[in-house]
């Protein structure tokens, strides 16, 4: 595997290849499948009006990782960031570089956009991903919570 990785906005063609890594993306995080979830999430990758984008990172010309983003409104500071919601780097392509490419072009998106940040949550446990995190990124102080919705 050659370390020259190439980071592009997913397109139609990748729709396989995307499938394999999202799928492995999931298995990661320990989801079940559902064709519809997945389905879904591609559509919104190629639905201009959908705030949810895709990259995929290629080694060689193959798919080797990915990774859907959005931008966010940032009131107290009046600004615009950028917000990683998945990214995936096939178990292979592990340590050539791919999410360091990934987060690189991530940075550049904001640069070009005038966003002011790109943020991401990972969990306390992923240690491979966090060694990277750590080297590119600064980690933060605040803690996240989730709310269920109010039942009907």
């Amino acid at each position: 595997m050659s370390n020259e990785v190439v980071v592009r906005a997913v397109t139609e063609a990748d729709r396989e290849a995307w499938r394999v890594l999202y799928r492995g993306y999931r298995d990661f995080y320990k989801v079940v499948h559902s064709d519809d979830a997945i389905d879904t999430v591609w559509s919104w990758l190629h639905n201009a009006s959908h705030e949810t984008r895709g990259l995929v990172a290629l080694v060689d010309g193959v798919p080797a990782g990915i990774a859907h983003y959005r931008t966010f409104a940032r009131p107290l500071s009046a600004s615009h960031g950028i917000f990683l919601d998945d990214l995936f780097t096939s178990a292979d392509a592990r340590g050539h570089g791919v999410g360091s490419a990934l987060l690189t072009r991530l940075a550049e998106i904001a640069r070009d956009e005038g966003a002011t940040v790109v943020r991401w949550i990972t969990a306390a446990d992923n240690e491979v991903a966090r060694s990277l995190y750590n080297r590119v990124s600064t980690q933060t102080p605040w803690v996240t919570y989730d709310l269920a919705p109010a039942a009907s």
